[in-house]
């Protein structure tokens, strides 16, 4: 009887002194990305927040939970975060066709021609994914096909980097594209003095101007699909690259009726109206939408030959690419820009564009600085230039899966020298000792677990090459995961609310079939994510 009582007594002890909170996850191998990189069994969560991170025993008896989930032994990780990627344009391509993977350009057409009779209620049809790298001959095509197949509806198709388009004739004459016609940072492709269609870089602006806008339901439509497919991934937060005031005005308005759930990072176009509406008015922030930093191109793609060169492409003698503005464009922004609290994020590919944007910023920034200026993708860089990264504290945001997707032919592009400053993740690591990790979607697949392939086992889905693709490079699994995590967020300045799981940060993780730190190579494309988090709510 005494034994009962003072079991008793110690259950209403333990009842007085334990809290309330919403949720307790137990049983878990919890990464927290912390400092240590420390492994914990169970974590409380309360008002979307982590309050406490421990041991079993101890979060089981301090607490007192509504919900109480164990996770039986799984790893969890804090959602991941992609660097670097296009969030609204992959909305939109999820309702275009879908050109990914097409073997030849007579495939193309008819992935067309399907997606036209599936949706005759369209005034354009579009799509995205063609790579000429993927076809025979690996040279782009002239749009006589096309025409003969769509000769009454305007047709655009974006190419998989997004930096080159195909137009039949009804979408060009609409623009206005004429035979002989220069645009600056971009080119129209004619042969025999005929247009071809295809439009490089700023070349295919005249042509996506004429589309009509989407309305308010379709960015609620196209927006929800791609958070959903989001989720799925392990996604809760997402770099967008390059979006326009009104989309982040729709944006916005769908997280206030809280119709979108997805955390944006958004960069905005480098555009008079951008500029003109938010320097005005300075960055802004609600709890799932930060709008902090500019989004600049120096250069095009490696793919379609946009990418400036110091030297000529090994494969086309006598070209090297080019910028896509004025030099003196990118020295007045960064002017502006060092007297805001704005990121400067610049597009740069080729290690001419790299050197002029590193060059520029370290004009600007001071050593030591923490404005965490970046340069997107710096995938081709010269060795003499690697340092200024360092200099001036500046961050390469990098993608991974670009170097799976381009080492069948990166090589043909810029000659074996050339090669050893590209897709050089350990090199530029090295620099500040953070790396950033994005997809680029939806010009790379959207999954994570492939960025994390690419950037540990340096192989393509399908295990290519055996021996991996300059391993040099490799990054280690830590570093892969701090880079799709707590680095991501320090990219965007998001470091104390998200990235890690500890106290005090949103309870944004995802629970998995396996654990990344421990899985065999060759089974890393078989992770699921069972369960999705954002704030301590379930959405996947």
């Amino acid at each position: 009887m005494k034994h009962v009582y003072l079991f008793f007594l110690l259950a209403i002890l333990i009842s007085c002194t334990s809290s309330n909170v919403d949720m307790i996850v137990h049983h878990a191998v919890i990464y927290t990305v912390d400092d240590q990189f420390s492994i914990k069994e169970a974590m409380a969560i309360k008002d979307g927040k982590i309050v406490a991170i421990g041991k079993n025993d101890e979060i089981l008896a301090r607490y007192n939970a509504g919900e109480i989930i164990d996770a039986k032994g799984q790893a969890l990780y804090p959602g991941l975060i992609d660097a670097h990627a296009h969030f609204v344009g992959y909305a939109r391509s999820l309702f275009q066709a879908d050109l990914f993977g097409t073997k030849t350009w007579e495939e193309t057409i008819e992935r067309l021609k399907v997606f036209a009779l599936q949706h005759p209620e369209l005034k354009w049809i579009q799509g995205r994914g063609w790579d000429q790298n993927r076809w025979p001959g690996k040279q782009f095509p002239t749009n006589e096909l096309l025409n003969k197949a769509f000769p009454n509806i305007p047709v655009v198709i974006t190419r998989v980097d997004g930096h080159a388009s195909i137009a039949n004739q009804t979408a060009l004459d609409l623009a206005g594209i004429k035979a002989g016609q220069t645009v600056t940072g971009g080119d129209i492709q004619t042969q025999n003095g005929q247009l071809t269609g295809v439009l490089i870089d700023n070349a295919d602006n005249a042509v996506y101007a004429k589309i009509p806008d989407p309305t308010k339901e379709d960015y609620n439509r196209v927006l929800k699909a791609a958070q959903t497919n989001c989720f799925a991934q392990g996604l809760t937060t997402v770099t967008d690259c390059g979006l326009n005031y009104y989309d982040v005005e729709m944006i916005d308005e769908l997280h206030k009726a809280n119709r979108l759930q997805m955390r944006l990072y958004v960069m905005l176009s480098d555009n008079d109206n951008n500029i003109n509406k938010y320097l005005k008015t300075g960055p802004y922030k609600t709890d799932r939408l930060f709008v902090n930093g500019f989004k600049v191109y120096a250069d095009g793609a490696l793919g379609s030959r946009g990418a400036c060169l110091l030297q000529h492409y090994s494969d086309e003698p006598g070209w090297g690419g080019f910028l896509l503005r004025n030099k003196s464009h990118y020295d007045s922004l960064a002017n502006v820009l060092s007297k805001t609290s704005f990121q400067m994020c610049t597009h740069a590919i080729g290690d001419s564009a790299n050197r002029e944007i590193l060059n520029i910023y370290n004009k600007y920034l001071k050593p030591g600085n923490d404005r965490r200026w970046r340069i997107e993708h710096a995938q081709i860089v010269h060795p003499d230039d690697f340092s200024k990264f360092g200099a001036a504290a500046i961050v390469p945001s990098v993608q991974p899966t670009h170097g799976t997707s381009d080492m069948y032919w990166a090589t043909s592009r810029l000659g074996k020298e050339r090669m050893k400053g590209a897709y050089a993740y350990k090199q530029l690591l090295q620099q500040n000792g953070w790396l950033p990790l994005g997809t680029d979607f939806p010009v790379e697949d959207i999954s994570p677990f492939k960025t994390f392939l690419a950037a540990v086992v340096r192989k393509d889905a399908a295990g290519y090459p055996a021996e991996g693709f300059q391993m040099e490079n490799a990054l280690t699994r830590k570093e892969a995961v701090r880079g799709m995590t707590i680095w991501a967020a320090k990219s965007a300045f998001l470091e104390k609310e998200v990235g890690s799981l500890e106290p005090g940060k949103k309870a944004d993780f995802i629970l998995m079939n396996q654990d990344l730190m421990k899985v065999k190579d060759t089974d890393i494309l078989k992770t699921k994510v069972t369960a999705t988090y954002i704030g301590g709510k379930k959405v996947h």
